[in-house]
């Protein structure tokens, strides 16, 4: 694994759970839009609320795997922060803080630090090449 997929792995479990953050959402809408069909005709009681169930039953497994992921993506920003405060340039640290920590694109960053974005371009290069990852680190996904 190099550098820079090691570091950006916080940012591709913070995308997932935002995504099922989405879904949630989306799923919650679902259970309180109501859709009754108006009939003479008996129905079956039991139908329309195994269907609810099914539904509550993915939102709370949908609920469970996000708080498994903040529970890794916390553990993994922990381990990331360690890595990057064994950084020696105060300048690189910075800059890994604010694209791997706080996940701003690379032109906040320019404008954040007061340097073009060229030279961010440059300083990111050197900064993640300064990167040292420990062999367990590596098997953070």
């Amino acid at each position: 694994m190099t550098n820079r997929e090691y570091l950006n792995q916080a940012y591709r479990i913070d995308a997932r759970i935002n995504s099922k953050l989405e879904q949630v959402a989306s799923m919650r809408d679902l259970l309180t839009r109501t859709n009754a069909a108006l009939s003479d005709m008996p129905g079956d009681p039991n139908r329309d609320r195994s269907r609810l169930e099914e539904t509550v039953v993915k939102i709370v497994d949908m609920e469970n795997e996000i708080n498994s992921d903040i529970d890794r993506l916390v553990n993994l920003k922990r381990e990331i922060m360690r890595t990057i405060k064994a950084v020696g340039n105060v300048e690189y640290r910075m800059l890994l803080e604010l694209r791997f920590l706080c996940f701003k694109t690379w032109e906040e960053i320019a404008v954040e630090l007061g340097y073009s974005i060229r030279q961010t371009y440059r300083l990111r290069d050197d900064a993640i090449d300064s990167v040292s990852i420990s062999e367990d680190g590596s098997e953070c996904q």
